[in-house]
């Protein structure tokens, strides 16, 4: 297992590499709440696209190219308030979140199910779960929500292990760092919001 493992990390591409580069930035620089996550995210999430097509990875392609979308979108919103040091974070209430999770399994089961029947797609249950949740994660992250951090700690267990069971070991470290990087972002944002809901 572990030969094959450094196999894989052997023959990885240049683009697998940058794609980590640029994920762990945009991690790194969504914490500390600079809009310029935002430029990083579209690069790596450009790179990731085409891996994920490449290995019969449909929803996580088709969430790259989204990311991609909710780039411009988060640095248009970051943009509009009075920079990157003042943007102000909370949550979304229980209820919008139980609303979501009942819309989000829906889709993930039907289009699992249309990849399972009708395309040779790898893993398609766990890709299309992961894909939708991501999406909802990712406008959290957008509208600045604390909670989105711990959507992403869970997606990304998954993704750690569907990237590397289609053998992109560098994307599966990515979002293993991403685990990390989400931890520290859900502690650091939670600080922030303390601090800005105390009062004088």
């Amino acid at each position: 297992m572990l030969e094959a493992v450094l196999a894989g990390l052997a023959a990885s591409s240049p683009l697998e590499v940058l794609a980590l580069i640029l994920g762990v930035a945009y991690s790194l620089l969504a914490v500390r709440r600079n809009r310029l996550c935002w430029l990083a995210g579209a690069g790596s999430s450009m790179l990731l696209a085409g891996l994920a097509a490449s290995r019969q990875l449909p929803m996580q392609a088709l969430l790259q190219i989204y990311y991609v979308l909710m780039s411009a979108y988060g640095w248009w919103h970051w943009t509009k308030q009075s920079g990157a040091a003042q943007i102000k974070v909370g949550f979304w209430p229980l209820r919008r979140h139980l609303a979501a999770a009942v819309v989000l399994g829906a889709l993930a089961w039907a289009t699992s199910s249309y990849l399972a029947a009708e395309t040779d797609a790898a893993w398609p249950r766990l890709d299309s779960a992961a894909t939708w949740f991501s999406l909802y994660a990712t406008l959290l992250v957008a509208r600045a929500r604390i909670e989105n951090w711990l959507y992403w700690i869970v997606t990304d267990t998954v993704l750690v292990f569907l990237y590397a069971a289609q053998g992109l070991y560098f994307a599966s470290l990515l979002f293993a760092l991403y685990i990390v990087i989400a931890c520290i972002g859900l502690a650091t944002w939670w600080r922030q919001y303390r601090r800005e809901a105390a009062p004088g």
